[in-house]
């Protein structure tokens, strides 16, 4: 799945963009996760590198496109970005911050639909750690691994929440640990491992997790797991 963020105060623009990505998405088969930010303060806020592609809109009232893209390339070299302006002259600062390139408003379905051929012709060309699996309806899976939201211990399988699905397969919590060692994951509670990158704050006792919901922190668990977020967030985010 292609996590898109879309930066726009103008909320026409955004519409239009959405509908781009959804007739896109129809046509070609590709799978987004969209989320949206009225303001380049608005996406500064918390940033972690958990987007793929950003459009941003060059100006905009409190943090204008090319200050947020700036801020953003201190900590995410990844993240593709594209300019979406009214005005063709801010295309050269482009290049300060290595954006793919500009789309010019009112945004065309056929200026989209190239602009989106070439990114996805550049996330091909950079490696994504992926799990493959076979779930037990028997079917074999392929999944981005920063997709994960947690896994949770079911009896005898554990189910593994993505952004918009959940797999049930016939192995351990602890499998799963060893299997994504390195990769941003720790366990919150004894039946329940954790991607910190989609943990969005700790309340008591409990995780936030993107996408809704929360889930528990054991006691013996919660001074390690604090210290591994704080850790987490640190070396992937910014403020604004």
């Amino acid at each position: 799945m292609i996590r898109i963020g879309i930066v726009e105060d103008d909320a026409t623009a955004v519409e239009r963009l959405l509908s781009h990505l959804d007739r896109f998405q129809r046509s070609s088969g590709e799978r987004f996760h969209v989320g949206a930010f009225r303001d380049g303060a608005d996406v500064l806020t918390d940033y972690r590198s958990d987007w793929d592609v950003l459009f941003l809109d060059v100006q905009m009232p409190r943090v204008d496109g090319m200050t947020a893209a700036r801020r953003i390339r201190e900590v995410d070299s990844e993240v593709i970005i594209v300019f979406v302006t009214a005005s063709p002259h801010y295309a050269v600062s482009g290049y300060e911050v290595d954006a793919l390139s500009y789309l010019l408003k009112p945004v065309s379905y056929t200026s989209f639909e190239h602009e989106m051929n070439r990114i996805l012709a550049r996330l091909q060309r950079q490696p994504r750690s992926e799990l493959l699996f076979n779930a037990t309806d028997g079917v074999h899976h392929r999944i981005a691994v920063d997709d994960i939201r947690y896994i949770e211990s079911v009896r005898h399988r554990i189910d593994l929440y993505t952004l918009d699905t959940v797999f049930s397969i016939a192995t351990t919590v602890k499998a799963m640990e060893s299997e994504l060692a390195g990769k941003g994951f720790l366990r919150c509670h004894s039946g329940l491992l954790v991607n910190l990158r989609h943990v969005t704050g700790v309340e008591g006792n409990d995780c936030r997790i993107r996408g809704g919901g929360t889930l528990p922190i054991s006691r013996p668990r919660k001074r390690e797991f604090l210290a591994a977020l704080a850790e987490h967030v640190g070396s992937r985010g910014i403020s604004a």
